[in-house]
């Protein structure tokens, strides 16, 4: 094998070791040898992706706006996936409390997930500001579950919408992907919580390079990671562990919202 790569990736979930020992199976039929360092979370792998200590970090949207920030944009990026493109989260709420969308919300409970979450409290909470909602007119309910995996374990979610069933906050938001799976597997109360309102579309998890990455690594990198299929039975296992279909390529468009957020969080 002719370069190698160190992935950095976050323990968020059990499954993390099978996806990634299934990555480094099908980089190692490319030419290509990848190890993976697992970390606690996010913040941890983004110092050591800045330190040079790992070649390439799978990133939440966070993550990857931090990187981008720190490092003047010059970190490459490598790669998402088909689902990360268009992300979405969701205004749930009891069909009781007489809310049909932001505009309903004053003087309600708004139940949040962690604040290290992109899609269950900082971008919908931008989004609804943007709506001319008044944020100091709810009152929020936060759920800070496993801060530093940046909502990767959907925990505060299922705490969100375990709150607006039982009735302690009137409404609460979601991404799209914990709201459908919810949905399926029968959880959400039929009749008595709905989702009333999505947010604009904002872009999800990234691979981020370290700044003085070799340009030809990080091809090898790409091209491995777009010669996976969807039709190949060994790739369709790893691929919907990790929740997709396809690897597409890079863009930064989906991120903008998250940044202005973050502006507006530093403003105060």
């Amino acid at each position: 094998m002719k370069a190698g790569v160190l992935l950095g990736a976050v323990a968020y979930d059990p499954r993390v070791v099978t996806i990634w020992e299934g990555m480094r199976e099908h980089f190692a039929t490319q030419d290509l040898a990848m190890e993976f360092a697992l970390f606690s979370s996010y913040e941890q792998q983004v110092e050591q992706l800045l330190r040079g200590c790992i070649d390439v970090a799978w990133n939440t949207p966070l993550a990857h706006v931090r990187v981008k920030r720190r490092t003047g944009g010059r970190a490459p990026t490598l790669g998402m996936r088909d689902t990360d493109r268009d992300f979405h989260a969701r205004l749930i709420v009891r069909r009781d409390a007489g809310i049909r969308g932001p505009g309903d919300l004053a003087g309600k409970t708004l139940a949040v997930g962690s604040r290290d979450s992109t899609q269950a409290r900082i971008l919908p909470l931008h989004f609804l500001r943007a709506e001319g909602v008044d944020l100091q007119g709810l009152t929020l309910l936060p759920f800070d579950t496993d801060l530093g995996k940046h909502g990767d374990t959907g925990a505060s979610e299922l705490e969100v919408i375990a709150a607006v069933a039982g009735g302690r906050a009137q409404a609460g938001v979601v991404g799209d992907y914990v709201w459908v799976a919810e949905q399926a597997a029968g959880r959400v109360p039929v009749g008595e919580v709905e989702a009333c309102w999505t947010t604009p579309a904002f872009d999800h998890c990234m691979f981020d390079g370290r700044t003085d990455l070799p340009p030809e690594v990080g091809q090898a990198f790409a091209r491995a990671l777009f010669a996976m299929s969807w039709e190949n039975p060994a790739h369709r296992r790893v691929l919907t562990l990790e929740g997709l279909r396809r690897w597409m390529p890079p863009r930064e468009e989906g991120y903008t919202s998250l940044e202005a957020a973050l502006a507006e969080q530093e403003r105060g």
